[in-house]
């Protein structure tokens, strides 16, 4: 059995890796800023579950704008 030899890819320029490491790092940006959004969410839903387990009815009070 002969094994075809794999088409031979161009190596990548300089500026398509520059844009590949933009990319990736712009992913990662808004994986952490996603991660961070997300994890004060969940503490703020732990205080409200946490206040209404104690038995509190004002937990998350309505605010009003004055007239």
């Amino acid at each position: 059995m002969t094994h075809p030899n794999p088409p031979d890819d161009p190596e990548p320029t300089e500026a398509e890796r520059r844009r590949t490491n933009l990319m990736l790092l712009g992913v990662a940006v808004v994986v952490v800023v996603l991660g961070v959004y997300l994890v004060n969410w969940l503490i703020e839903q732990r205080r409200l579950q946490d206040c209404f387990a104690s038995g509190r009815s004002n937990c998350a009070p309505i605010t009003t704008q004055g007239r």
